[in-house]
């Protein structure tokens, strides 16, 4: 059942939150709610149940929406049922991340020497430091190259270490979904191309011509830590295997068509890299040998090291693209700088909840990663709201959010609309999330936020439908509809 016009505020918990450098304090406001006058076209709009059952969504439907500037719940439904949030974990995320690292903050990747330069070779050992980077990219390794090439160095005397322990290490991020899914990568402290291998296949003759490679803006460097075999047969499309050590792939010749590329994830993260810089060192005429794993990170002198874009810009991007091992390693960097190690990938979101109910509000939210993959993650949208509430007067969350365009009855985007919506998305099999920031016509400010799933459908998935099950097209996109229906109404009835 909807109601409406409670007098509950986001800022009765908000008040009680200890100053931080994002969240730097409740404003002073009035927490008395605010009638709004109704005129005849707003005893016109159409409620939110009708809506509702218009959709046809089957599962659950839940929402909030408040006044932005006062905190002011105006209509709620099923607000305090938790539901899997999807990427819409990575606003809390953010939030996480900025608060214990701040928004300049930038990672360091490093070029690390166990001893002096003499005759142009370290005298002793290379380390290829990771220093959780999410956007490190192979352009990024060809200019460490070229610095380590000016530095007048050309070989080594020890060996070249590779060394990603700035982040606890996963296989993956969430273990439910399909080895071969390129947005549920390994986890690591050295992480390359968002850890996922490029591959391609044209076809040439009764066969494919394949290729396995790190590409990025410049480069393409071929690599051997992931191979592709093609296999006459038509499913499983995908098959994978750990074979000493090397991302073993086979591939059904009957998905192959005439050519096409996706990108693959990468289970040895740290070699990757290190196979990709050992190929631009020589390229740059410095030689090393093959790459091996440091246990712990030696010490020695940086004689090059490449930063990130600042975490501002970092999120900016996670936020648009929902990116999830970026989500991953921000909020491990996050809970590393809160108690000094990060742990667990669980332990970490498991720390981040305990936050997020400190300082937002958010009693009831149960997340066990940083990016909402995982299935056993729990949000309410009452507990969504107080994030978004709190955020809106002391922190950059809005500025950073995605435009999110509404659309006409074709369905095409309308870029005339009156209503504007900043929000960050989140989509899984029979899941769907929007929450954010809207204005309506009149420059009346909202938060809302609006999670539906349908979580008995979801379960009876097989690990193979998890990619595209039968149905869920067409459920999330009825989802979609039933989002802006919604921020249309609100927009109507709320706006003065």
């Amino acid at each position: 059942m909807v109601q409406r016009i409670s007098r509950r505020s986001f800022f009765t918990i908000a008040a009680g939150f200890a100053a931080q450098p994002v969240l730097a304090g409740p404003p002073a406001l009035s927490l008395r709610p605010h009638l709004r006058p109704d005129g005849f076209h707003k005893m016109a709009v159409t409620g939110a149940e009708a809506l509702i059952a218009k959709a046809g969504l089957s599962g659950e439907v839940s929402f909030i929406v408040a006044d932005a500037k006062t905190g002011q719940i105006l209509e709620t439904r099923h607000a305090d049922q938790g539901l899997p949030p999807a990427s819409v974990a990575k606003s809390v995320t953010a939030l996480y991340a900025l608060e214990h690292l701040g928004p300049d903050h930038r990672f360091r990747t490093r070029l690390i020497a166990t001893g002096p330069v003499q005759g142009g070779k370290i005298q002793g050992d290379l380390i290829l430091a990771g220093g959780g980077d999410p956007t490190l990219d192979t352009d990024a390794l060809a200019t460490m190259a070229a610095g380590l090439k000016n530095a007048g160095v050309t070989g080594i005397t020890g060996k070249f270490l590779v060394w990603g322990g700035s982040v606890p290490y996963a296989r993956q991020i969430d273990s439910s979904q399909p080895e071969h899914v390129g947005y549920n990568p390994a986890l690591s402290g050295l992480s390359l191309n968002f850890n996922r291998v490029h591959f391609e296949w044209k076809r040439a003759g009764d066969s494919w011509g394949v290729t396995m490679d790190a590409r990025s803006e410049r480069y393409r460097p071929a690599v051997r830590v992931a191979t592709m075999s093609v296999v006459k047969r038509d499913l499983p499309v995908y098959t994978y295997r750990d074979r000493n050590g090397v991302d073993s792939w086979t591939v059904a010749s009957g998905a192959l068509g005439k050519g096409g590329s996706r990108w693959l994830p990468v289970r040895k993260p740290d070699i990757y890299a290190g196979q990709v810089f050992r190929t631009l060192a020589r390229a740059q005429g410095i030689a090393l040998p093959r790459e091996a794993q440091a246990a712990k990170l030696p010490g020695g002198t940086a004689l090059i090291t490449h930063e990130s874009d600042t975490l501002r810009n970092i999120l900016r991007g996670m936020l648009k693209y929902s990116t999830n091992l970026t989500a991953e390693l921000v909020g491990l960097a996050a809970t590393r700088a809160r108690l000094g190690k990060a742990g667990t990938l669980r332990g970490s979101a498991q720390e981040m909840s305990r936050w997020a109910a400190q300082r937002l509000g958010m009693t009831h939210t149960r997340l066990v990663d940083h990016s909402g993959l995982g299935d056993g993650s729990r949000l309410t949208s009452e507990d969504m709201g107080h994030a978004l509430s709190a955020a809106y007067h002391n922190g950059p969350l809005r500025d950073l959010m995605k435009n999110i365009p509404l659309r006409d009855a074709r369905g095409r985007v309308n870029k005339a609309h009156p209503i504007k919506v900043r929000a960050k998305t989140g989509t899984l099999n029979f899941v769907s999330s929007l929450a954010g920031y809207m204005t309506a016509a009149d420059g009346t400010e909202l938060t809302f936020a609006i999670f539906t799933a349908d979580q008995s459908r979801r379960k009876r998935l097989s690990r193979a439908e998890r990619e595209r099950p039968d149905g869920g097209r067409h459920w999330n996109k009825s989802s979609k509809k039933l989002q802006q229906a919604l921020i249309e109404r609100w927009g109507t009835l709320y706006g003065s």
